[in-house]
């Protein structure tokens, strides 16, 4: 390790233990052996314009997919939301939801730390392990769901292939990727955005010729204002998701890349694949809503929800062709659920020294075989339960900006605040009681605020007709985290000196 906490990449091969021989046989097959580790400024190599078409890649993949597109099923699907002010609310709350996926990847150029390592100088050495279990929980709870809807998409074009088949072939195929490491995923996803990008354009233009959009009117009242804050929530949540990775896609740029054209690089490669894709499915949804109760587009969407309602737009207009699409458009999963596998294997090894030490790879593999052992019996048996376990793990993601924002701002001032050689040293991180703390009144924001179909918090309960409510549980779980940091962190400060 250099003086500035840098570790060159000559030293993970070193030696005769275990690590270090994986490390020699990874490098065999150019399998990237960093892991969280500060990165060396000689060895940053992804510069320049090819660095910030990689960063803009790599979200316009990872985005361009048929989970995106599902989104935007459900401001008509659960809330009823007419056509505009759904297609209102997917751009609002994208536009905020992205924001601090953004600049949290333009710590990535200036540190070379991943996002988790990151964490350790607002929550501390001890408090961002909570924060990697929660991310953790999210990364190996999405894979499973992405590879869920992905084995149903397949399954609808051929019966005859089982939802475990179809599972077993979204998670090999992303093994394959992420296992890699870094810059095969950023090869991966510098690419993949185009065939996805053309099926949509397809399933725009077919859906367009079939004059099947109908303008929905929007709803008024009470009852408007709790549908638009519950989808502005999930829309929010979708979006804001990456922002416990953002740093890991931009580690390998150099510090002297402008902040502002990372910035705004992952803003486009977040904001078009979003926008097109959430509004897309707006629009198709609203076909729901004809046909006097004989339709076919909400029977399919009852039945099999997203795959069901796209079978509707391309098998039942292009026959064979279609199916062609549905099957392309499975395999944007892959695309998906990169980044969860690839950033689970760092997540992990911010848990403890002994997991730090075991090669990233071998947590990837490790990773993959768990959100399978989820995703084959969640299949037919409990999705449900899952999908909604899921959306309670995505308002952490609001506590957790809540806090590393107001420590960025008002306690370090910025990034000249920072020590990043400290980031392997407890006794140099701040303690994290105030984190933690903050944390918690994040969770107390959360259940106040939530609008679930088995719990409505009571503030949550007055945002909308009851017993429905609306969802500002992101709101609250954000203001109650940050102004809990704002108040405790000074005598953090004061008492304890870091």
């Amino acid at each position: 390790m250099t003086e500035d906490g840098a570790v060159p990449g000559e030293t993970f091969v070193m030696g005769d233990s275990f690590r270090a021989k994986a490390m020699r046989f990874a490098g065999r097959f150019k399998i990237e052996q960093r892991g969280i580790e500060r990165v060396p400024e000689d060895e940053r190599t992804d510069t320049g314009f090819k660095g910030l078409l990689n960063a803009g890649t790599m979200w316009l993949s990872a985005n361009m997919v048929v989970s995106s597109f599902a989104i935007g099923l459900l401001g008509r699907g659960i809330w009823y939301m007419g056509a505009y002010d759904a297609m209102l609310t997917v751009i609002f709350f994208n536009l905020i939801g992205i924001t601090p996926v953004c600049y949290f990847a333009t710590f990535g150029p200036r540190f070379g730390l991943r996002q988790m390592v990151l964490s350790r100088f607002w929550f501390g050495w001890y408090g961002v392990k909570i924060i990697a279990v929660f991310n953790c929980l999210a990364c190996i709870g999405w894979s499973a769901v992405n590879s869920i809807v992905g084995a149903e998409l397949i399954h609808a074009v051929n019966s005859d292939v089982p939802g475990y088949a179809g599972i077993l072939i979204i998670a090999f195929c992303t093994l394959l990727v992420t296992l890699f490491g870094y810059k095969v995923v950023h090869i991966y996803e510098f690419y993949s955005w185009i065939p996805a990008t053309i099926i949509f354009l397809i399933v725009l233009g077919v859906f367009a010729h079939t004059g099947d959009f109908i303008n929905i009117p929007a709803p008024t009242g009470k009852a408007e204002l709790g549908n638009v804050l519950s989808f502005g929530a999930t829309v929010f949540g979708f979006a804001t998701g990456w922002t416990s990775y953002a740093a890991d896609y931009t580690v390998y740029q150099p510090r002297t890349q402008s902040k502002r054209k990372v910035f705004l690089a992952t803003w486009l490669g977040l904001i078009i694949p979003l926008l097109f894709t959430e509004l897309l499915g707006v629009a198709v949804m609203t076909a729901t809503a004809g046909h006097n109760g004989d339709n076919r587009y909400m029977k399919a969407y009852t039945e099999t929800h997203a795959g069901g309602i796209l079978g509707e737009v391309l098998i039942y207009n292009l026959g064979t062709f279609g199916k062609f699409c549905m099957i392309v458009l499975a395999l944007t999963i892959i695309a998906n659920n990169c980044p969860n596998i690839y950033s689970i294997s760092l997540t992990i090894q911010v848990l403890a020294r002994w997991t730090a030490r075991v090669p990233r790879f071998i947590w990837t593999f490790i990773a993959t075989g768990i959100y399978i052992a989820i995703a084959i019996p969640g299949y037919s048996h409990f999705e449900v339960v899952l999908e909604n376990f899921m959306d309670l793990i995505g308002y952490w993601l609001a506590i957790y900006e809540g806090i590393a924002l107001s420590e960025h701002f008002l306690f370090k001032r910025g990034f000249a605040g920072y020590r990043p050689e400290d980031y392997d040293s407890p006794s140099k991180l701040p303690p994290g009681y105030a984190a933690v703390f903050a944390f918690c009144c994040g969770i107390v924001g959360m259940v106040t605020g939530m609008s679930q179909v088995w719990w409505v918090g009571p503030i949550g309960l007055t945002a909308g007709v009851k017993p429905y409510g609306g969802d500002v549980g992101f709101e609250l779980s954000f203001a109650f985290a940050a102004a809990a940091y704002c108040i405790t962190r000074p005598l953090e400060i004061k008492y304890i000196r870091r």
